[in-house]
């Protein structure tokens, strides 16, 4: 089990995570984790539910389902005020699926975001390509305001070969693909920093296992959730392997800089 960060004055602790079904996580102990690791602000994706503000006591919130039941969305969790909350990027395809959400936290701006998966067939694949430009141009947006920024999410992209177990055998699958690992790298260099592969240097880690195959249980997983930032300083990002609330694990750091 990776440590997880040790508590420090003056920083805001955050944590994301892919709860795939809110309910679900809830009932596989979700509240119990957050209590004992307390993140000041918690970013869900695939929510899979409408609102749900007392799930989580403690916590303000703010949610931004998708229009179809029981599918995507995401939310934002934290112990201060949210300020300036937006619900979309905008994209009116991406919202209506509930996939971008953001607020000021502490001075600085958070987003949680679902990137969707290409793996269900060549017409999601093509939507999942057409809309990362769309949302690159969002982001740059965001860096180009100067306003602290940290996104968080499940971006369904594995970057390097260093981010999956198995890489040689998913160079033509969904998640692998050479121009959404291009497209990848083109988004780090836009001014975002990597903050769980800036912890990791060179070492394997993983943010998802299938359920397929005893993937948990071999370790043959993929990095595909990261915790992005520009103009703040994100630090020991580490993932909580052995937590099993969803089939992602949390992934925690810590947050540095102006306005913290």
């Amino acid at each position: 089990m990776s440590a997880l960060p040790a508590a420090r004055p003056n920083a805001l602790k955050v944590t994301t995570l892919n709860v795939n079904g809110l309910r679900s996580a809830l009932r596989k102990g979700l509240a119990d984790w957050v209590l004992r690791v307390q993140p000041d602000v918690l970013l869900l994706q695939e929510v899979r539910a409408d609102p749900m503000p007392d799930a989580l006591p403690g916590y303000h919130s703010a949610w931004f389902p998708a229009q179809k039941a029981g599918y995507s969305g995401v939310a934002i969790l934290s112990r201060l005020p949210l300020e300036d909350v937006r619900l979309g990027m905008p994209h009116a395809e991406m919202d209506a699926e509930g996939r971008v959400i953001s607020a000021v936290v502490g001075g600085v701006r958070f987003v949680s975001v679902y990137l969707p998966s290409g793996s269900s067939g060549e017409v999601r694949q093509g939507f999942k390509e057409r809309i990362l430009g769309d949302y690159q141009a969002w982001v740059s947006g965001l860096i180009a305001s100067g306003e602290p920024l940290v996104i968080g999410g499940d971006y369904n992209i594995a970057h390097r070969e260093i981010d999956l177990k198995n890489w040689r055998a998913n160079q033509k699958n969904s998640g692998f693909l050479p121009q959404e690992r291009e497209w990848m790298t083109a988004h780090l260099q836009s001014g975002l920093t990597d903050g769980h592969r800036a912890t990791l240097g060179d070492e394997a880690e993983y943010t998802w296992w299938s359920n397929r195959g005893n993937a948990y249980a071999n370790n043959v997983g993929w990095r595909i959730d990261y915790l992005l930032a520009a103009g703040v300083n994100l630090r020991d990002v580490r993932v909580d392997r052995e937590t099993r609330l969803s089939d992602h694990a949390p992934l925690t750091g810590w947050v540095e800089g102006q306005g913290v």
